[in-house]
């Protein structure tokens, strides 16, 4: 396999001093950060104007909020210039031996493949629905199985060799294989707490985070730069925990499970809030262009990804507490709706509109002030989820 630029500059060292700094996970993180950055503010005026010339404007329903009618026609699929940045960035800067970092980029172009058709169904073909939801869900479940079994095994061993005899050994056991504290189910706060999970539970437990996360993120993405910036502040902590997690010295300082080659994982999550803060320059409000599916399913897997092999499941919820509740208040608001229209013979709604965050337009709340409140949310909810490293 060919070295990426951070490695070959590595092999420069001995000759060259300066190059040294490149062996820095920290200073690589900071240059994938910057170059995803870079690319997205470059690129995006030009991926605005193809996309306004290839006639990829988001359509308005016409039950959506009446506010949010003059912005019938907007470029939407912008995740494209999220992907690219990303993609090119991580490329650059991370050690392409790493297995965690490839499994992550899977899922989140995996996801990126699914919204790009459903984005392309809806504003090319002209089909309202796109995506049909059991064919979405279908693929986001293959994808999302795929990798919960590999991770299952990826992060109770150390290298891949090693990950198949794993593999081989529970099935010639029968299906049943005891699996390290590592893989167990980790209780935030409360450090020596954990609950094993064996390998269907693991499964189950990470299928679930992957394809939740993914259609929690994009039910979020509703207003002009909602979501984007809760994902880079949860991505960019989730970042953290990766790097403490892949280092023997602080794991065992602060009493979480050690997974050697998590730190890679750093220079993913800088990527990818490189990437989102040069979207959101072109996604505040007024926004310029949308993420739409093809951004907001890659964002979410990426990050449910990353929280499984980082084995803070119950973090993300917490720090990702907006996406939960956007979640939760469709979810809601379907099951009330068709409960009481079963019981009462017509469908009666918990909100005045679903996602949560119309509830609150609804209301007389300002689009920026929805959006910047929803922020600062995300922020203190990222500073909890952070601060059950330091207890100890």
């Amino acid at each position: 396999m060919l070295p990426s630029l951070a490695t070959w500059l590595q092999t420069l060292s001995p000759d060259f001093g300066f190059f040294r700094v490149f062996q820095y996970l920290t200073f690589r993180a900071l240059m994938a950060a910057m170059t995803a950055l870079v690319i997205g503010i470059a690129l995006g005026p030009w991926v605005i104007r193809r996309l306004t010339a290839l006639k990829i404007g988001q359509p308005v329903r016409g039950y959506a909020m009446q506010s949010h009618l003059v912005k019938s026609g907007t470029p939407t699929m912008g995740g494209v210039l999220i992907l690219l940045s990303i993609a090119v960035s991580t490329l650059l800067w991370f050690d392409w031996s790493n297995r965690f970092v490839w499994i992550v980029m899977l899922v989140t172009f995996g996801f990126g493949a699914i919204g790009w058709v459903d984005d392309w169904r809806k504003v090319v073909n002209k089909d309202p629905e796109g995506m049909r939801s059991r064919e979405k869900y279908f693929w986001q479940s293959v994808i999302g199985l795929v990798a919960a079994f590999y991770l299952v095994f990826s992060i109770s061993e150390a290298s891949n060799a090693r990950v198949w005899a794993l593999f081989v050994n529970w099935v010639s056991s029968g299906f049943s294989i005891d699996l390290p504290p590592a893989a167990g189910l980790l209780v935030p706060f409360f450090k020596e707490i954990s609950y094993p999970l064996g390998v269907l539970g693991f499964v189950i437990l990470s299928y679930l985070v992957i394809v939740g996360s993914s259609n929690a993120v994009n039910l979020t993405d509703g207003l002009d730069g909602l979501a984007i910036m809760p994902v880079i502040l949860v991505g960019s902590a989730l970042g953290v925990f990766a790097y403490v997690t892949g280092n023997a010295v602080y794991a065992r300082y602060l009493l979480i499970p050690h997974i050697p080659g998590t730190g890679e994982l750093l220079i993913f999550c800088a990527a990818l809030a490189g990437a989102g803060l040069a979207f959101l320059w072109f996604n505040a409000h007024p926004a310029e262009v949308f993420m739409g599916d093809v951004g907001a399913l890659a964002l979410g897997g990426a990050l449910g990804t990353i929280a499984v092999i980082v084995r803070q499941e119950i973090v993300l919820a917490i720090m990702g507490g907006i996406f939960v509740v956007e979640a939760l208040s469709v979810m809601l608001q379907v099951g009330w709706f068709k409960y009481t229209k079963r019981r009462y013979g017509e469908g009666r709604r918990l909100l005045k509109m679903a996602p949560l965050h119309h509830h609150f337009e609804k209301n007389g709340w300002a689009e920026t002030k929805v959006v910047v409140r929803f922020w600062i949310i995300t922020m203190l909810l990222c500073l909890a989820g952070l601060s059950s490293l330091k207890l100890r």
